[in-house]
Order: structure tokens, then C-alpha cells, then sequence
């Protein structure tokens, strides 16, 4: 009956006109920062904390939060339309999004898109509601070894989803690693990998190296003679916009598992989104009767990521409510907003701000309906786009990237690179290297090595703490066995090749 209580007093807070319009502007304005590529949503919430100083806490936090899920339904579009993905989370949606929009399904890829996101969203508020408070209690559980094994376990997913060979997943999940090394050691602060390159102190922006592997490397691949070949030909099929019921019925299993996972690992901190759509789409893959239809066009490959990581945005906000831990950067510049309004984060806020935090929790739910009614009538418009002429459409998503990427520190220099990193991107596409894992490495790079310390300095430098604790040695052995299930395929064709050259 509490929690019955509790939620009316949100929808109170939540109906307030003054909420309402926050929480419109915060959904319209994350769906826009997600269908821009090279606008990403920490930029966005950076530029726009100044603005919540005259606001209400409540109204700018409501507004916020609304940009950060809002975002994860806009980054499918561009992933599907023109495969940048708008967002890291909506990276492997373009894997199968994209395929689908070069079949004239852009319409139906699109749509359910939307569909499994609100879904999910529903589904992840009511959770929010329901288990805020039990669920701290398996947060607390998770120490430095723990984190450190779950981002492992997230690294092999990566490896596993990967469509060639894995021998190159495995360089490009080291290659993104390596990449979030460059700048100044977590510790001492040293200059390290910046070959005394001032620009470099700071180390490499996620969004720059993102906008450069996957916006500038893919406008660049697209100006090749058989690119403009496959645009005419999408074009031309372009048919229904829905979906059908085939793919309704294909796409509900993979939207309701997607949610539970999204869900789940939302809740732990560590890149939740993103490990959650990169672990949807590889368990999709591992329980489809035909896996070889993924990376070709398969709807369950854009309902399950898209569904997971709308979950893991809005059960993200559990650990930053109840324990105060940011499990991502959005959700660090969430506490820098609450700050702002001299909200202390952490399990005290339940108690001290009933307001903001049932209020935001019924704003969830109305935000997420405001964005189905947002986006699928717009379905058709956002397909319209594959009609402009490539010599209109493309520069002006170079400025866009641009501005965005400039728009993050204010540096010239963060363009440059990304301008490199296109080159570098374009070159990996063309040897069959996969961008994807490159960016979850880069991603999870900072959190793995800052974990893998602080449990080395909580053991006295004991490396069997990653098995002598349960939860840590569980992950890890789920990681060793899909690695294991992984490189099987690989080393039994092999193994035949040798057989074959033998007899023959």
C-alpha cells in the first residue's frame, strides 16, 4: 500500500504544468539529440546544467532525465537511416537497423524501435518503483573485484557479438583500451600516451573517437562508387511504414527479453546501456534458430538492443537515488545537478526528497509516453531522409559532428582528430574490423583499470581476490565460457581445413 501511496504523490508531483513542460521539453529535445549525429547527450546535459540554476529542482531534474532516455529512442534513427548510431548505446541497432533500411523496411525497423523502447521504459519505471530499495542491497554487495569481472564479462560479449573473426574483436577491444589509456594516469596523474602533446593531457573524448570511427568513416565509405549503387536501389523499395504482424510476432520475444536483461543490468554500474544492448543483440544471436540472418537485416537484432538499453537508462537511476553512485556520465552530471540545488545524493534522498524522487519516477512514465506519440507519427518523415541527395544530406553531417564534437571542450583540435580517427575508422571497415568493440573497450577502459586498482589495494596486491570472491569468480567464469564457445567454431574449422589438406 506504501509504494501505492507513494506513487499517487508522484503523479501529483509529475502532473504539475510547470513538470509537464519539463518533462515535454526534456523528451523532445533528447528524440532531437539522438537523431543528431555528433550531438551526444552528455554534451547536451553539460550545455544545459547553467539553465536548471533558475529552475525548480524538481521541474530541472524531470527535464534532464528526459533528455538522457529521450536520446536513447532518437540514436536508433540515425543508426537505421544512415548507420551513424546518434548514441553509444545505439550501436549494434545499426548492425541490423541499417541492413533492414538498404531492404526498404526502414519504416517497420523504425517503428518497433519505438514500440520495444516504450515498452521497456513502462516496464523499467515500475521497476524503479518496486525495487529501489531491495536492490541496494545486492549493489552494495558488488565491491572493486566485482565491477572489474562484470566489465570483463562485458568485453567478452563484445567478442562474441562480433560477425568475423575473433581474433580481430579481440585487437579492437585492445585497441580501445589502449585508446582510454592516453591522457594522465588515474592515480598519479602522470602524463602517459600523450607524447607531450598538450591536447592530449586530458585524453581522448569517447565522443570525438566515436564521430570519427563510425559519422566520418561511414560518409566516407558511403562517397565509394558501390555506396551510391546501394542508395538508389533503397530508394526504390521503400514500401509500408509499420510493421507487419510477422514482425510483431518476431520482434515481442526479443522486446521482452531485452527489457528483463536491460533491466537487470542497468541496475549495476559499469556502462549499463551499453553492455545492456550489446548483451541483448548476442543473446538474440546465441537463441535464433538461423543466427547467420544477423548483421543481414534480422528485426530481432533492432528490438532487443533497443528494448535493453532503454531499460538500463531509466534502471540506471536506481543506484544514483538510493546509493548516490553515478553508473554512468549522464548520470554524473545528474549528480552535479543535484548538487546545484544542494541535493546530497545518496540513501538519505528517499527520505529527505519524497518529491523528487516519486516525482521523477512518474515522469518517467509520462515521458515515455510523450515519446511514442513523439516518434511514430514521425516515422515517415524520419524514412523522407533517405530521399535527400547525398550531396545535400552528407556535409551537413559533417557540421553537424562537427559542432557537436567542438561543442564538448571547445577545441579545434578535438575535430582534427576526429577527422583522423575517420581515416583510421574507414581503414578498419575495409580490412572486415569491427568499430563496435573498438568503442566498448574505450568505454569500459577507465572504470576497468580504476576497479582492477582499488581491488589490488584492498587485497595488498593479491590477485586471487578476483576467484575468492563468489560473485567475481561467477562472472568471470560466464565470461571464460562464452570466450570458450566463442573461439570453438574457429579453431573446429581449422581443424577441418587441416584434415581436408591431410586426406587430400
Amino acid at each position: 500500500m506504501e509504494l501505492f501511496a507513494n506513487l499517487a504523490h508522484g503523479f501529483a508531483v509529475a502532473f504539475s504544468p510547470i513538470n509537464l513542460l519539463m518533462c515535454l521539453i526534456g523528451a523532445l529535445v533528447g528524440t532531437l539529440v539522438g537523431v543528431l549525429p555528433g550531438i551526444g547527450t552528455i554534451a547536451t546535459v553539460a550545455m544545459l546544467l547553467p539553465i536548471t540554476f533558475g529552475l525548480p529542482p524538481v521541474g530541472a531534474l524531470i527535464m534532464l532525465a528526459g533528455i538522457y532516455y529521450g536520446a536513447q529512442y532518437g540514436g536508433s534513427t540515425t543508426s537505421i537511416l544512415v548507420n551513424i548510431p546518434g548514441e553509444a548505446t545505439s550501436v549494434v541497432t545499426a548492425l541490423d537497423g541499417h541492413q533492414m533500411a538498404k531492404q526498404g523496411r526502414a519504416g517497420p525497423a523504425l517503428a518497433i524501435a519505438a514500440i520495444g523502447s516504450f515498452f521497456a521504459g513502462c516496464v523499467a519505471t515500475v521497476l524503479i518503483a518496486v525495487l529501489g530499495a531491495p536492490l541496494t542491497k545486492l549493489a552494495l554487495a558488488f565491491g572493486p573485484a566485482e565491477y572489474f569481472s562484470l566489465m570483463v564479462l562485458g568485453l567478452i560479449f563484445a567478442v562474441v557479438l562480433a560477425k568475423g573473426s575473433v581474433l580481430k574483436a579481440i585487437a579492437m577491444i585492445v585497441f580501445g583500451l589502449l585508446l582510454s589509456m592516453v591522457g594522465s594516469d588515474i592515480e598519479t596523474g602522470a602524463s602517459r600516451m600523450a607524447f607531450n602533446i598538450a591536447e592530449l593531457a586530458d585524453g581522448l573524448g569517447f565522443a570525438t573517437v566515436a564521430m570519427g570511427v563510425f559519422g566520418f568513416a561511414e560518409i566516407i565509405r558511403n562517397l565509394d562508387h558501390g555506396a551510391e549503387m546501394d542508395r538508389n536501389l533503397v530508394q526504390q523499395k521503400i514500401t509500408g511504414l509499420m510493421p507487419t504482424k510477422k514482425d510483431l510476432a518476431d520482434s515481442t520475444p526479443a522486446i521482452l527479453r531485452g527489457t528483463v536483461l536491460g533491466s537487470i543490468l542497468g541496475i549495476l554500474p559499469g556502462g549499463g546501456a551499453v553492455i545492456a544492448s550489446f548483451a541483448a543483440y548476442t543473446l538474440e544471436k546465441k537463441l535464433a534458430r538461423n543466427p547467420s540472418r544477423f548483421g543481414r537485416g534480422a528485426i530481432e537484432g533492432v528490438a532487443a538492443p533497443e528494448s535493453a538499453n532503454n531499460a538500463a537508462a531509466q534502471t540506471s537511476f536506481i543506484p544514483l537515488l538510493t546509493l548516490g553512485i553515478p553508473p554512468n556520465a549522464v548520470m554524473a552530471l545528474m549528480v552535479g545537478a543535484m548538487t546545484i540545488h544542494g541535493i546530497v545524493p545518496g540513501p538519505q534522498v528517499m527520505q529527505k526528497q519524497p518529491d523528487l524522487v516519486w516525482g521523477m519516477i512518474a515522469s518517467m512514465w509520462i515521458g515515455n509516453l510523450m515519446l511514442i506519440i513523439i516518434n511514430l507519427p514521425l516515422v515517415g518523415i524520419w524514412v523522407r531522409l533517405l530521399r535527400v541527395p547525398y550531396r545535400l544530406m552528407f556535409p551537413s553531417i559533417v557540421v553537424f559532428c562537427a559542432i557537436g564534437i567542438y561543442s564538448v571542450n571547445n577545441a579545434p583540435v578535438d575535430v582534427v582528430l576526429a577527422g583522423a580517427f575517420g581515416l583510421v575508422g574507414y581503414w578498419l571497415i575495409k580490412h572486415d574490423f569491427e568499430p563496435a568493440p573498438l568503442l566498448l573497450g574505450m568505454v569500459l577502459g577507465p572504470l576497468m583499470e580504476e576497479n582492477l586498482r582499488r581491488a589490488l589495494l584492498i587485497s595488498r596486491g593479491d590477485w586471487s581476490v578476483f576467484l575468492s570472491r563468489p560473485l567475481s569468480a561467477v562472472l568471470l567464469a560466464i565470461a571464460a565460457g562464452l570466450l570458450v564457445l566463442a573461439v570453438l567454431p574457429t579453431l573446429r574449422a581449422k581443424r577441418d581445413e587441416v584434415f581436408v589438406e591431410s586426406e587430400g
